[in-house]
């Protein structure tokens, strides 16, 4: 079957590619990609090559898929997967599989299995880890978005606060307590947001920092104080001249945070949210850096005597990723919010490798069609005129709607 992929080649050398599929086989999946999301980790991987720790040495004699945030429909099913999957079903992974004790993970190391491609064979061990799930949403690009929802709700639950006489842990943020996520108005941040309101242990303080007072206006927009206020949860967003150390603990009436959240991997950054933390506070460093070297000073008389601690995590598991799509099909998490540009799969190359420098949120793409990468409020000057009205009458959101009529107006590939 002939195929078309981003793949990549080696450093910053990703190319879209036609190739042939190899044959089904009778452990293995068969399945057409509709969406995925360009993911910053898919940046690092593109321009680090081979020195990433998830990609293989030989990928200049077999390039790999890029792309891990992906839904779609099943369209065939080997012999040993017959009976529990069917061809039309919808569909969505957690990438974060342990292939045969590597870091080798779909997006980062298959020569036939990722999320940029029209078509993509599933490997036996996302099968018998439970990590293809099911997908009752409905649109394809929220399937694609719960991967990343599913890493804000890991750092979530990753958190933990203390019981000193008895030295136990007692896992997730503090129920009413006070959470702050700083650098927190970009694609990750508003995903955060969503989940602190509308999941079942909400804080009841949240502030959001960011200096980008675009990114931050636009948060605002969104996830409003007043649905947050309908939750239970006081939200307060801190732009920059407002979000300086004292006057976030002010906030707080002066006094520290339980959960802090570090969605930038920035020194400073990292500074700021130990000072802020309280009692018993636990810092998430979410961000996930480049810089080996990354450091930063922590406060360790503030661990010994205040009961301080840190946590980092990168990637949710597969409970985290149900626990994602069982809350869009709900109804209670939006990821709309994380989405500002759209394209189509011969965007995704360029896009991926300048990702740094495109301002906005995620990048989604649609795989079966060719499309220039476009920010939503861009659509009409871009003469997509439809596309501009349906995303207008949804608070200039993209949505199922817009995803429908994309699909079946667009270009072919």
């Amino acid at each position: 079957m002939l195929n078309k992929a981003v793949r990549l080649h080696g450093q910053n050398d990703l190319r879209l590619d036609a190739f042939e599929l190899p044959e089904l086989r009778d452990d293995e999946i068969l399945v057409r990609i509709v969406s995925d999301s360009i993911c910053m980790s898919s940046y690092k991987a593109a321009i680090q090559g081979t020195a990433h720790k998830r990609v293989p040495e030989d990928i200049a004699r077999h390039p790999v898929i890029v792309g891990h945030e992906f839904c779609g429909v099943i369209e065939g099913v080997g012999a040993r997967w017959q009976g529990r999957w069917q061809p039309g079903q919808r569909f969505t992974i957690q990438p974060n599989i342990n292939y045969r004790g590597t870091l080798h993970t779909p997006g980062y190391a298959f020569e036939y299995c990722g999320g940029d491609t029209q078509r993509a064979i599933l490997i036996p061990e996302i099968m018998e880890q439970d990590c293809l799930l099911d997908y009752r949403g409905e649109a394809f690009f929220q399937g694609s978005l719960a991967e990343p929802l599913s890493c804000v709700i890991g750092a979530f639950h990753a958190q933990y606060h203390t019981h000193r006489q008895d030295y136990v842990h007692e896992m997730g943020i503090v129920p009413g307590g006070s959470m702050a996520i700083l650098a927190g108005a970009g694609p990750m941040g508003l995903a955060a947001i969503d989940y602190a309101i509308h999941c079942d242990r909400r804080p009841g303080l949240l502030v959001v920092t960011d200096i980008n007072a675009q990114r931050l206006s636009r948060a605002a927009a969104i996830y409003t104080a007043q649905e947050a206020a309908k939750q239970g949860v006081r939200l307060v967003y801190a732009g920059a001249g407002e979000c300086g150390t004292d006057a976030l603990l002010a906030l707080n009436g002066g006094a520290g945070y339980d959960d802090v959240f570090v969605f930038a991997p920035v020194p400073d950054v990292i500074r700021q949210g130990d000072a802020l933390l309280g009692y018993d506070g636990c810092l998430n460093f979410f961000a996930g850096p480049t810089d080996h070297g990354l450091s930063a000073p922590f406060n360790f008389y503030n661990v010994h005597y205040a009961a301080h601690h840190i946590v980092g995590t990168s990637g949710g598991n597969t409970a985290d990723m149900v626990e994602a799509l069982d809350m869009i099909a709900a109804g209670r998490l939006n990821p709309a919010g994380m989405v500002t540009h759209i394209g189509g799969l011969d965007a995704v190359a360029r896009a991926t490798l300048d990702l740094p420098n495109i301002p906005g949120g995620k990048k989604l793409i649609y795989t079966g069609i060719r499309l220039p990468l476009t920010a939503i409020q861009d659509l009409r000057a871009a003469g997509e005129h439809a596309l501009a009205d349906i995303c207008d009458r949804h608070n200039g959101l993209w949505c199922a709607e817009a995803e429908r009529y994309l699909l079946a107006h667009a270009e072919p590939i």
